[in-house]
């Protein structure tokens, strides 16, 4: 599935209405460069997957990981600063990975070796100022 999205709000939509489909146990790895809209995409599939305010959503690269409680729960990693993916299995962080909720994953290249076949991948791409290419693979 591809869209290209002219806004932040045109993108928080579209993820919104996408992330009404996800299951329980959903992995969402997410893939762009710095600035790309990964944490505006997971804002807006907060929303319509949980009922989660996209003011309560936020990019957790100091932590590694936010939790969000909705109808659904919501595990939002940013491992921009982890190592790999020994890293990852030391802080305990594979047990989220399949906890009832759906997992949010920026950076997930990091530990690509730990995640499932079934694992949905979202690439984001600038492709000017405000315009942006979003490309979904898996189901």
């Amino acid at each position: 599935m591809r869209r290209i999205c002219f806004s932040e709000a045109e993108t928080r939509a579209f993820a919104s209405e996408w992330g009404r489909q996800l299951k329980k146990n959903s992995i969402i790895c997410f893939f762009g460069d710095l600035g790309a809209g990964k944490t505006t995409f997971i804002k807006g599939l907060a929303e319509g997957a949980a009922g989660i305010s996209s003011d309560q959503v936020n990019s957790p690269t100091f932590v590694y990981l936010n939790i969000y409680q909705g109808t659904s729960t919501i595990y939002h990693f940013d491992l921009y600063r982890l190592r790999d993916a020994d890293e990852f299995l030391s802080m305990g962080f594979e047990e989220y990975l399949f906890a009832g909720g759906i997992c949010c994953v920026e950076w997930s290249e990091k530990i690509e070796s730990l995640l499932p076949p079934q694992t949905i991948r979202v690439h984001i791409e600038h492709q000017d100022e405000s315009k942006r290419r979003i490309t979904i693979e898996g189901s």
